[in-house]
């Protein structure tokens, strides 16, 4: 149904314009992502459409999505979604948005497994079950478990291990990182909070008011969930088995003294993000 409204480009210059003056860091892309969910059409879509007009409930709508932009919500909370390593992933409260340095630990952990094998797969504090499944979407004869505390959250991961064709080798646990997980992995991720509890007030807003918490902060030395799970790994890895975990930025040094304490040695060089900084660590149980 075609509206009396202004028209979408119309719609998107004028966005883009209010997000640019509040110093939205993408204000256009913002503006095309907000209308499109609203009016259901991808970003092609909006260029083959853009003289269409807006209805007053899509205006109506839209308008109610600016104003949570405006106050610094992620337009991926908005929208309720966000693409992982070619995956659409339904977010919740709970979940963390995933982003693109954790991309890494997928690539890392790839290129130290074979996809052809028939592999056990954990995934430590999954959220919305971002690595787990990017991961098990390249390795058809893998199975995997999927751990949180937060019974939202994995609510969240098995609709999306659901959505995305998994569901049949995607488990998941409520319990802390690998406390109700037994022996026999051959391949442990985790992307844990790793802040610092003193930088998180200093975090930008779209993160420190809209991620949860208790996926953020990572104690004093922001170390406290590795030290929990270098434990965990040196239990339940195979032998030959290997862990890979993001870091923060000045975290991997420290984050490989864990692993090498629990008797893991490094199983490959850091995998960098886009930006160069070593974001994914790894270990190997001999």
């Amino acid at each position: 149904m075609t509206g009396n409204g202004p028209t979408i480009e119309q719609t998107r210059r004028a966005l883009t314009a209010r997000f640019a003056a509040a110093d939205i860091e993408t204000p256009e892309l913002d503006a095309r992502l907000l209308i499109g969910d609203v009016l259901g059409l991808d970003l092609t879509g909006l260029v083959a459409q853009s003289t269409r007009r807006l209805t007053d409930d899509d205006a109506n709508q839209l308008e109610a999505f600016a104003v949570r932009r405006l106050a610094h919500e992620p337009v991926a909370r908005i929208i309720g979604m966000k693409e992982f390593w070619g995956l659409p992933l339904r977010l919740s409260r709970d979940t963390l948005v995933p982003r693109p340095d954790t991309e890494t630990v997928v690539e890392t952990a790839l290129a130290l497994i074979d996809k052809t094998e028939s592999l056990a797969v954990a995934d430590l504090g999954t959220g919305s079950g971002a690595i787990l499944l990017a991961l098990l979407s390249e390795c058809p004869r893998a199975i995997g478990v999927g751990t949180d505390i937060s019974l939202d959250a994995l609510r969240t991961a098995m609709r999306n291990a659901g959505e995305l064709g998994l569901v049949d080798s995607a488990g998941f646990v409520a319990c802390d990182y690998g406390a109700a997980l037994t022996g026999g992995f051959d391949l442990i991720v985790s992307n844990p909070p790793y802040i610092r509890s003193a930088e998180i007030a200093a975090l930008d807003k779209d993160v420190r008011d809209h991620d949860p918490l208790c996926a953020l902060d990572g104690g004093v030395d922001g170390l406290d969930a590795y030290r929990i799970i270098a434990r965990d790994c040196a239990r339940l890895l195979k032998p030959g088995g290997v862990v890979v975990v993001e870091v923060g930025h000045d975290q991997s040094t420290a984050v490989q003294g864990l692993l090498a304490a629990s008797g893991l040695s490094q199983a490959a060089p850091p995998g960098r993000d886009l930006a160069g900084i070593p974001r994914a660590i790894s270990g190997r149980k001999t």
